[in-house]
């Protein structure tokens, strides 16, 4: 994700810095955490990271602007862990800013939720928890190791009225995190953790998504996978989107001016911007995005997806990731499309639990922006400060919400660290290490620890001192 930000010296002085939102930033914009659970709600111990394998099938149908959704969405899985599967949560991630919407008094009816769940088949459901965020769901019986059972439920979705990742910009929809996904159980239990409205609270395993978007044929859908669209009833059509192994789904919607194109490497482009957006803006993200997801490729493995859709609009605050598709805020400048498509391959590809490591996507994608524009970062640090010797780099978002002016630090700090690590291990080694540690990891989930092992291997100098001295403990 990139946040709205303020320009910075050195080495963020570079002409390719000052064309990107992604490379300036430093002040995020400043916002609450909704009341949760925190961290793991339910014992664990020892058990492999579950359900997994799951596969979502959802049929949607919008209105006539493409504000609200409606329909039904299956999800199957299988258990992986060793101990008998009880239950599973799914995560509404929707309802992170609104909670439980607000009640409604005598001559005014509330408002629901954005997301909505009913109908449920397959388990029982409990009330909504963790600011109506996460939706526990009994299953009829356990679920042995390697066994696979399903929920099903009707969904509603109603976007936003604010310009955000699950929002709207004049006639265009945001559906980022619109989606209900299964939440983690691991050896820490399940993973429950709050929304945070700047970073991200999110953690899946990889699943595949067979979605099918029924909505007026005037209207642009550009989305996670690789996507077709077709005639439907008259005045409408069906945009039908397939991704396999991927951690979330998310479109958008609208009026859009599109553009396609395909990489040396294979790679579908698509460009979709709205009008008024700065067309010297959308060419530069365009010719970026080429060149990116290529590099990217040769650096940490070639880009799976087949398809990626580039969401361009003025307004739109910085950038945000999803796999497949990114929405990006551009200027004349251009956008923070490079920073975003790293995240294809840090989190979106080797994931991590977001709420918990976020320099491990944060920084690692910062980093690989400042190789794919060659900044210097020798004095990269001159600009860093720490603002107290308790702080770490590898802070959760726990502790990052409840100290918003250093968040930055992920941004800034982190690929300072990784660019040291360069220098410590040598250019060749570094790469090295990137190109397996992505390999180990491809569709899996990393750690902060496992990161640090892969790096010890590439050296026989002992790297407990370089950690410690850059706050990656």
């Amino acid at each position: 994700m990139s946040p709205l930000g303020t320009f910075l010296p050195a080495p963020w002085s570079h002409p390719a810095g000052r064309r990107l939102f992604v490379v300036l930033l430093v002040l995020l914009l400043a916002v609450g955490t909704p009341a949760g659970v925190s961290g793991a709600a339910a014992g664990g111990g020892g058990s492999a990271a579950t359900p997994d394998r799951a596969r979502y099938d959802v049929d949607l149908r919008s209105d006539a602007d493409g504000g609200r959704w409606t329909g039904r969405q299956r999800v199957s899985f299988r258990n992986a862990s060793e101990r008998p599967l009880r239950e599973v949560y799914l995560r509404l991630w929707g309802n992170g800013e609104d909670g439980c919407g607000t009640p409604g008094t005598p001559g005014a009816p509330g408002v629901p939720s954005p997301v909505v769940v009913s109908g449920l088949r397959g388990g029982t459901a409990d009330p909504l928890t963790v600011n109506c965020t996460a939706l526990r769901i009994a299953l009829p019986k356990p679920l042995a190791r390697g066994e696979r059972a399903s929920v099903a439920f009707d969904v509603s979705v109603t976007v936003p009225d604010r310009n955000a990742r699950f929002g709207r910009e004049g006639a265009f929809r945001f559906l980022g995190n619109a989606l209900p996904v299964l939440a983690v159980h691991d050896a820490a239990g399940w993973h429950l953790d709050p929304y945070v409205a700047v970073g991200e609270s999110f953690y899946a395993l990889a699943g595949d998504f067979r979605v099918r978007l029924d909505h007026p044929s005037g209207m642009a859908v550009p989305a996670t996978g690789r996507n077709r669209t077709r005639p439907g009833a008259p005045g409408r059509s069906v945009t039908l989107s397939l991704a396999e192994r991927v951690r979330d789904f998310a479109w958008a919607a609208g009026p859009f001016r599109t553009a396609a194109q395909t990489t040396p490497g294979g790679v579908r482009v698509k460009s979709f911007w709205a009008p008024g957006t700065p067309a010297a803006g959308v060419r530069l993200a365009r010719a970026e995005a080429v060149a990116a997801v290529d590099r990217f490729g040769r650096e940490f493995g070639r880009y799976p997806y087949g398809e990626v859709d580039l969401v361009m609009t003025s307004g739109f605050g910085g950038g945000m990731e999803y796999p497949g598709l990114v929405l990006l805020g551009t200027t004349e400048e251009g956008n923070a499309v490079v920073h975003e498509l790293a995240h294809q391959w840090w989190y979106g590809i080797v994931g991590n639990d977001q709420y918990a490591s976020p320099w491990l996507d944060e920084s690692f994608a910062q980093y690989a922006n400042f190789r794919f524009y060659g900044l210097e970062t020798r004095d990269c640090w001159s600009d860093v400060y720490w603002p107290d010797d308790g702080a770490e780099l590898t802070a959760s978002m726990d502790y990052w919400s409840r100290h918003r002016g250093e968040y930055h630090l992920v941004y800034t700090a982190g690929p300072c660290a990784l660019a040291d690590l360069e220098r410590t291990l040598g250019a060749d080694a570094m790469a090295r290490l990137l190109e397996r540690y992505a390999r180990d990891h491809w569709y899996g989930v990393s750690t902060t620890e496992d990161f640090k092992r892969a790096a010890q291997s590439m050296t026989d100098e002992d790297l407990g001192p370089f950690w410690e001295s850059h706050r990656i403990r």
